[in-house]
């Protein structure tokens, strides 16, 4: 069983969850985090790491990727690896190969957690760059079709897979000035409710959209420059209900959009 030491965060946000895991959650499951360098994704990488997951850490600062890896060695015993890879950057074929590396050590991939994304200008439409707007879109919509498609065999491989892609409340409903990244959003929502649809019959694998809400993160603060960072919860506050959507209490709940403000736990 992995230790769970020096994460004092973590033991004071597991005092207030609505949902309480058993320590052993995760133990022998291989979870892929992207954007797990920082804020959110570094966030679940730590916390399920000490639920006993198997953690690979795909993000584009290898430095960043670097200190979460080391954390985890150094306070469990699970097995992490490091993906660097940039989001941007990587041709569909990219992703294939990582897909082939995960099989061949870990033999199977029971959760995929799309984390990473940009945020882009906070602008009208009519003054958005068009030179940026592509490449949001490639970030927070094409890399993760193109990740998850490659993932698919090895997540069917698992009898029991978890696919949960970072949605937003502006996914949900369009507000204004929220520009590429509200509609980057709605196409994962799409998207992610088209694929649920597509697996559900088979039942290995279960595909849902989360929104974390308000949370203290670098992405936050650009959005909300003049707020208060200590009136704004903390990511390891929302980490029971990631924590659920990734173990078997989950299981055949799929096609949904959870929200965190309003999960009324499980």
């Amino acid at each position: 069983m992995p230790a769970k030491t020096d994460y004092p965060e973590l033991d004071n946000a597991r005092r207030h969850w609505r949902y309480q895991p058993p320590a052993d959650l995760l133990s022998g499951r291989t979870i892929l985090i992207t954007g797990a360098g920082d804020g959110i994704g570094r966030t679940a990488a730590r916390t399920f790491a000490r639920y006993g997951a198997n953690i690979v850490l795909l993000g584009r600062t290898q430095d960043k990727l670097e200190a979460v890896f080391d954390d985890i060695r150094t306070a469990t015993d699970t097995d992490p690896a490091i993906a660097p890879i940039d989001l941007e950057q990587t041709p569909y074929e990219g992703h294939v190969e990582l897909a082939g590396m995960i099989e061949s050590h870990y033999g199977r991939l029971d959760g995929l957690l799309h984390n990473a994304g940009l945020l882009g200008p906070r602008t009208p439409i009519e003054h958005y760059d068009t030179a940026l707007w592509p490449r949001l879109m490639q970030v927070n919509v094409n890399a993760a079709f193109y990740l998850t498609r490659a993932l698919l065999p090895a997540l069917q491989t698992a009898d029991d897979a978890s696919v949960v892609f970072t949605s937003s409340s502006v996914g949900r409903k369009g507000r204004a000035y929220w520009g590429g990244y509200a509609v980057s959003k709605f196409a994962i929502e799409g998207l992610s409710q088209v694929l649920a649809d597509e697996l559900e019959s088979a039942g290995r694998v279960r595909v849902n959209t989360l929104n974390p809400g308000a949370t203290r993160t670098q992405m936050r603060a650009m959005a909300y420059p003049g707020e208060d960072p200590a009136t704004v919860a903390a990511p390891e506050q929302h980490m029971d209900l990631y924590l659920y959507l990734f173990g078997p209490a989950a299981r055949g709940q799929t096609g949904q959009a959870f929200d965190a403000r309003d999960w009324p736990g499980a």
